[in-house]
């Protein structure tokens, strides 16, 4: 096992000198057999190993026997210990997820809460055993390429330096280095789908091939070769597609004529920053409307629209029509995601602050004619607006189209209202009424910033 373990950590470049490995610990035999091994090359790399424990609280003594056996053999080993003790049937409910997607998450969530406050690596204990379940699994759920690619042996922080070994080879390591381990009563029923590859599938694919194992490793060795080839390669293409970075539009035609092999990582690729995996039926009616327009709906949120012979991946979130947000000075206003940033000056000082190329004069309005009544909200059936220096006033839909504005975004655009009073609108600017003037003495000017969801950074 060590061999094994010691060829894969060289062959993938896992651990460097003076790393901090965070260790999965469960208490089984495979994590106690790679924590075991991860103490016998400490030295040599000067590694500090953390071992991460979660009690689930779904098998009560049993549990508690793990946790107090996992802590126990970090003692005997040196290892550091850490625990998560929470209730995963609560949390499931909560979340309203699966048991076992619940258990996992969490536990990834715990793992990587460890690894960036150590800026550590992750280390699972996942084997060729467990990348062969994986990939029947995936089979059975009618998987593609990346399905057939297994469990990687390196993912971001994660790394899985037991990848080549079976999992007898790690319970006959722990006999051998006389580590104990304990069984998890959940893994001899077959309630779980794992359970009945693991029981019922695998033992019968041994008796046509005891090396079944081996070979699965093989193949998804290969499968992941091709797929990083496909990938490579969808990316050029994509790039060739490219119409507009800042609203990520593609050329529909040019992506339609594609292969499907690549057109299907394409739309992996656009999907995945929305952390969507779509599925078969998917890709189909995306390509459909790559050739003839419209839009497919991926998730409650998530399309994919063709207009104008323009493709792209979007959000399409319903804003509140009756939204109103009152004006603030010198005080940010964050509205879904959106951080307003409004700022007063008087001529002289915006004639300086002009000067740097982050200011854009649209967004500078004579605050002196606003209302200190007005509001942030969104288009309202009727709305009129008068852009700068244009002498018109049209609808703010018909503006809208002119400026070919996606259809998909109109309705998530910023105005500044009093009343029926368009005084701004984000991305447009001032409106005739409120420009700066030669006359105008104070200066409001408006920053607005996107804001990442997942916390307060500008993006």
């Amino acid at each position: 096992m060590e061999n094994k373990a010691n060829n894969t950590i060289q062959k993938y470049n896992m651990l460097s000198y003076g790393d901090c490995v965070v260790v999965g610990l469960s208490g089984g035999a495979d994590s106690c057999a790679l924590l075991q091994y991860l103490t016998t090359i400490r030295e040599k790399l000067s590694l500090r190993i953390i071992a991460c424990h979660i009690n689930h609280m779904i098998r009560g003594e049993e549990a508690d026997r793990d946790e107090d056996f996992s802590r126990q053999l970090c003692e005997s080993l040196g290892a550091e210990f850490r625990l998560l003790k929470i209730n995963v049937p609560e949390q499931a409910r909560l979340r309203k997820e699966s048991t076992e997607k619940c258990a996992r998450d969490i536990r990834y969530e715990f793992f990587f809460e460890i690894a960036e406050k150590y800026d550590a690596k992750i280390a699972t204990a996942h084997t060729a055993s467990d990348n062969a379940e994986t990939v029947l699994y995936n089979l059975t759920r009618g998987s593609g390429i990346n399905g057939l690619c297994g469990i990687p042996p390196v993912r971001g922080r994660i790394i899985r330096p037991l990848i080549d070994v079976l999992r007898e080879e790690t319970e006959k390591y722990c006999v051998e280095n006389k580590i104990n381990y304990v069984n998890d009563s959940t893994n001899s029923g077959d309630e779980y789908t794992r359970n009945k590859i693991r029981h019922n599938v695998i033992p019968v694919l041994k008796e046509i091939n005891p090396s079944v194992i081996v070979n699965i490793s093989r193949m998804t060795d290969n499968m992941r070769c091709n797929a990083e080839y496909l990938y490579r390669q969808s990316e050029k293409y994509l790039e060739l597609c490219l119409v507009s970075v800042k609203d990520k539009t593609y050329k529909a035609e040019l992506l339609y004529t594609c292969d499907d092999a690549i057109f299907a990582r394409i739309i992996s690729i656009l999907t995945a920053e929305y952390s969507f995996i779509p599925e078969a039926e998917h890709i189909k009616l995306i390509r459909n409307i790559c050739k003839n327009g419209g839009e497919v709906q991926l998730s409650a949120d998530l399309y994919a629209v063709c207009r104008q012979k323009l493709f792209r991946i979007t959000r399409k979130s319903k804003p509140d029509r009756a939204l109103e947000v009152p004006l603030q000075i010198d005080d940010d206003i964050v509205i879904n995601n959106k951080k307003i940033s409004p700022e007063i000056f008087t001529m002289s000082e915006f004639n300086n602050a002009e000067k740097n190329p982050d200011f854009v004069f649209i967004n500078s309005g004579d605050y002196d004619t606003i209302c200190n009544e007005a509001v942030f909200r969104y288009r309202r059936s009727g709305d009129r607006f008068s852009p700068a220096g244009r002498g018109v006033t049209k609808t703010v839909k018909k503006l809208f189209i002119e400026m070919r504005i996606p259809a998909e975004k109109r309705d998530s655009i910023l105005l500044l209202a009093d009343g029926n009073d368009i005084i701004w609108i984000e991305g447009v600017g001032f409106s005739d009424r409120y420009r700066c003037k030669k006359t105008t003495k104070n200066v409001m000017y408006l920053t607005v910033s996107e804001m990442d969801p997942k916390g307060d950074r500008s993006l």
